[in-house]
């Protein structure tokens, strides 16, 4: 069939407004491809922070809300204009490792590491990434920072050394129990912390006439081992030596206490909240929050090798008058009235 002039030339047209339509859109596409990808480079880049948690989620809900807090005060809310990556040991400090390297291949721009074994393990994975801390232990005699004023490296944060808080429970012990004579010593030797704190503790008991035993738990499994060796030593009351592992089994030893009437006090914040008698120790849901400041200033361009060291200042005593009362403790009104916390 043969088309006539007139047919070719409309055909002519017609191609000639197909090709044209077909490369205004091919432009507009372009363009539009173009201004999104220049929209997505404008926005700017979420904070990212991993939490690297020697504890468990349920042990530090109340810390963890406490640094949220310092964030939103800082103007910061999570999901907004922050992330949060939480990694959590539960005591396990073998997952710690892994737990770093899986932050740090997310690309966090911070890593807040609470308690010695997960600053440990975040100061040997990078010297690169700023890392925040929260511990109830010397850093410089951890090996974590150079000084207190200068720390170096790409660590700082909040914590210290307050072995004299021993000493203390102790004397809250005797307060309690006036003809009480003998004390065991719950704690782990491979914490920092450990050899001041049984320092003073002794230096406290010879002062007070008490005898001390020592009893070392190492791994989490070999606590009914030291449950076993508290009870054979007829110790007439407890002191639980600050311990992320201890935080993680909290439960355990607050139930023991409880099943064999032993008087107990605790170096652990917010103990008296799972049934704890009493707890005396630094304010950990302040010192939580005062880690937001350095995350904060971090996040602002701050170098942490100049950023101090900032120390305890808010030491908290917490009573639980339920489990006073279901062991067959009166704790006098001299004790109660220094008390920041008082569960009835």
């Amino acid at each position: 069939m043969k088309l006539s002039a007139e047919q070719l030339a409309m055909s002519g047209r017609t191609g000639r407004r197909v090709t044209r339509n077909s490369i205004v859109f091919l432009v507009l596409t372009v363009m539009m491809s173009m201004l999104s990808s220049s929209a997505k480079a404008q926005q700017p880049k979420i904070p990212l922070v991993g939490l690297l948690l020697s504890g468990s989620r349920s042990t530090t809900t109340v810390h963890i809300e406490a640094f949220r807090q310092g964030l939103r005060e800082l103007e910061y809310i999570e999901n907004q204009n922050i992330a949060i990556e939480y990694r959590y040991a539960e005591g396990k400090y073998e997952r710690l490792p892994t737990f770093t390297a899986e932050l740090i291949h997310l690309k966090v721009d911070v890593i807040f590491a609470q308690a010695a074994p997960a600053i440990r393990a975040a100061k040997e994975a990078t010297k690169t990434v700023p890392i925040v801390f929260e511990m109830l232990a010397d850093p410089v005699s951890a090996g974590f920072v150079a000084s207190l004023s200068k720390p170096g490296g790409n660590l700082t944060g909040v914590g210290g050394l307050a072995p004299e808080l021993s000493g203390k429970r102790l004397e809250l012990l005797k307060q309690i129990i006036p003809r009480l004579s003998s004390v065991a010593i719950l704690g782990n030797s491979t914490n920092p912390n450990f050899r001041a704190v049984l320092r003073e503790t002794e230096m406290a008991a010879t002062a007070l006439g008490l005898r001390l035993r020592s009893v070392d738990v190492l791994e989490a499994g070999r606590l009914e081992e030291a449950f076993s060796t508290i009870i054979n030593v007829r110790a007439e009351a407890l002191s639980v030596i600050p311990d992320p592992m201890f935080g993680a089994e909290l439960r355990k030893i607050v139930h023991f206490a409880a099943q064999n009437r032993l008087p107990t006090v605790y170096g652990i914040s917010g103990a008296v909240e799972t049934g704890a008698l009493m707890a005396y120790a630094p304010s950990q849901r302040e010192m939580f929050r005062r880690a937001a400041t350095y995350v904060d200033r971090i996040l602002k361009g701050a170098n942490p090798a100049h950023l101090p060291v900032e120390q305890p200042t808010k030491f908290d005593l917490e009573i639980n008058l339920r489990t006073a009362r279901q062991i067959g403790i009166t704790i006098p009104q001299a004790v109660l009235y220094r008390a920041d916390k008082v569960i009835k």
